[in-house]
């Protein structure tokens, strides 16, 4: 049995438990889940092993890269600077951009960046990953880039795109670059432990992701929503095309792949860069702190007030995605609820990440939540150890 550490407050033993199901019942190798409550700090949980190949065990010390779930910290440096009146989300890109402009793009604006309508999820640059990691050649490339559509008139997932063109907003409004403004607005006043271009100091607390078993064993394909179970050929025939906008998406034309002994996402030099839409690195304590200060005080801060958040749950994409096939929902940055993302209730909000990590809150209830792990699922409408906890938090309260 997997030795769990970290302490739970009375009444939410059941969430305890969901952790616990998941080391034996869906495979967690390391794992770490948080909860706040009301600004409070009710469950803090870490379990199994940091790293297979030492046995180091994973415990409240260790960091870990939660891909996608970044989207969610980079969405609330956005709105953080909105709430102070400096971002306009529907001001054009090009009016803090100029450069953007190219390719009958001037008029898009900034909200499009976060809901992913601005037909830029692939990179059509063949960009070596030493190119990828300095940041301005792919800013550059994006802006001097034709839409894949209309921008506007659908939506699809900017997987690793998302993070360059809204953190390119960032740094041209603040003129700090998105990292060093999540670490000096966000990240040190909250005391996270939670980094968008992780230090050299921190490098040796991380733990290495661990590929997920892409052969769809493991698939629940009897309790999968009809919908999905419908699109599965077709999503079988986008993961085996490498042309497909998926994979070029996801895999930025082959440089990033979420497989093999070498996975680049456990490099120290991919950690240290800034990727805003994937390699934040952080653990479970700090990713709920962090969205349970969007909508409570914690430590006498409270990050977004509830204009803010009125304008971020706005639902700005639904539907079928161009990128991913299967129907996804966005707010201003966040996952909304949906088939694709469970979440708790109808004002929860928060993002989750390539294999299985998840950071959310919900408004009505003043929680935040997060989840980290270094097994990777291969689940792409909900992995089974975030619903399985979500369900037991809505249990418990």
């Amino acid at each position: 049995m997997t030795e769990i550490h970290g302490t739970v407050a009375d009444g939410f033993e059941p969430v305890r438990d969901a952790f616990e199901a998941n080391f034996a019942e869906h495979g967690d190798v390391g794992a770490g889940f948080s909860l706040y409550v009301e600004g409070e700090c009710v469950v803090d949980l870490t379990g199994g092993v940091a790293d297979p190949a030492t046995g180091r065990p994973y415990d409240d010390q260790t960091l870990q890269l939660v891909f996608s779930t970044t989207k969610g910290a980079a969405a609330i440096c956005g709105h953080l600077l909105a709430q102070r009146g400096l971002l306009d989300f529907d001001a054009p890109v090009a009016s803090v951009w100029p450069e953007f402009a190219a390719e009958g793009k001037g008029d898009v604006p900034i909200r499009w960046l976060f809901s992913h309508r601005t037909g830029l999820p692939v990179i059509d640059s063949q960009l070596t990953r030493e190119q990828i990691l300095a940041w301005d050649p792919v800013v550059e490339a994006l802006a001097a880039q034709k839409p894949l559509w209309e921008p506007g008139t659908a939506h699809g997932y900017h997987a690793l795109t998302y993070g360059w063109l809204v953190g390119e907003v960032v740094r041209r409004i603040d003129g700090r670059s998105i990292g060093q403004f999540f670490a000096d607005e966000i990240a040190d006043p909250l005391g996270l432990d939670f980094w968008i271009g992780l230090p050299d100091s921190e490098q040796s607390r991380c733990s290495p992701m661990l590929a997920a078993d892409m052969s769809g064993r493991g698939l629940d394909m009897a309790n999968m929503d009809p919908d999905m179970l419908a699109l599965l050929p077709e999503l079988a025939a986008m993961y085996l095309d490498p042309n497909s906008v998926a994979l070029r998406a996801l895999h930025l034309n082959g440089a990033f792949g979420l497989d093999g002994p070498e996975m680049p996402w456990n490099l120290a030099e991919v950690r240290a860069a800034q990727i805003p839409a994937a390699n934040g690195v952080t653990n479970a304590r700090s990713l709920a702190k962090l969205y349970a200060s969007c909508v409570s005080e914690v430590d006498g801060i409270r990050l977004l007030d509830d204009a803010a958040l009125d304008v971020a749950l706005v639902e700005q994409s639904n539907g079928r995605d161009q990128t991913l096939v299967v129907p996804t929902r966005f707010g201003l940055g966040f996952f909304l609820p949906s088939n694709f993302s469970p979440l708790l209730g109808t004002n929860s909000f928060g993002h989750a990440g390539a294999g299985g990590s998840l950071g959310a809150a919900d408004r009505d209830r003043r929680i935040g939540y997060g989840y980290v792990m270094n097994q990777m699922g291969n689940n792409l409408s909900g992995d089974p150890r975030t619903i399985g906890l979500t369900e037991a938090i809505d249990a418990c309260l």
